[in-house]
């Protein structure tokens, strides 16, 4: 398949749980997907993982809205600002390249937002309640193009990293936001990393969701994970 991670993501919501096996050739926005496990942006490099690279079975997402409506997601999900910059990126001009045009959207969402009481529960009874600005629910270690919001994230492990972004507040951005592309945030007082293969989020008003960057509607909703759900062409280690 050849494009960016929303088409990943429509890829994997038509093949997900088959033998298909899939390949990426990167073209889009973000490419997180494809930075986590990799996977090349050059043309001729990602064609040479497709047609000799060797096949790893990793992990899907899925999230289910109180509607009834699920889908998969190969990548990461999240309930709050993310589905709003999610919104903003998709609607932008991506000349300048994927990091400058999320990190833009980031901004101009962060300086607007209202944290919201939220209410997340895990996996072994763990319940979290409060005002959140983001709960990020991450199969992969990347997301809005190249921030580093889960830097030990696996995806053949069984479980999503969670990560819960508290009461922040913009002085906290100002000085925190250089920290996402490195995983250095996760030192912030105000933000918790959980681990658990089901999430469900609530929230006092409706929060924007989204899954591989693309908007999907709003919370409530229930993320699990999907074991061994897609065959994807990785580079090889040999």
């Amino acid at each position: 398949m050849i494009g960016g991670d929303g088409t990943v993501n429509e890829v994997v919501n038509g093949v997900a749980g088959t033998d298909a096996e899939i390949a990426v050739l990167p073209c889009g926005t973000g490419q997180d997907f494809g930075r986590t496990h990799g996977i090349p942006n050059r043309f001729d490099d990602a064609v040479r993982v497709a047609l000799g690279g060797e096949t790893r079975t990793i992990d899907l997402g899925r999230v289910e809205l109180a509607s009834g409506t699920s889908r998969f997601f190969a990548n990461v999900g999240s309930a709050g600002m993310s589905g709003s910059v999610a919104r903003r990126a998709n609607s932008m001009t991506k000349r300048f390249g994927g990091r400058a045009t999320f990190f833009y959207a980031l901004t101009r969402e962060f300086l607007a937002w209202q944290n919201t009481h939220v209410v997340v529960e895990v996996d072994g009874g763990v319940r979290r309640e409060g005002p959140m600005h983001d709960v990020i629910v991450a199969n992969g270690r990347y997301h809005g193009g190249g921030m580093k919001l889960a830097p030990d994230a696996r995806q053949d492990d069984g479980a999503f990293d969670v990560v819960l972004i508290g009461d922040v507040t913009k002085p906290d951005f100002v000085t925190t936001a250089p920290k996402l592309y490195s995983g250095g945030y996760l030192s912030h007082p105000k933000v918790e990393l959980l681990r658990s293969p089901n999430v469900t989020i609530e929230a006092a008003e409706p929060l924007p969701l989204e899954v591989d960057g693309e908007p999907i509607g709003t919370t409530p909703a229930r993320f699990e994970v999907v074991p061994a759900a897609l065959r994807l062409r990785v580079p090889s280690t040999a």
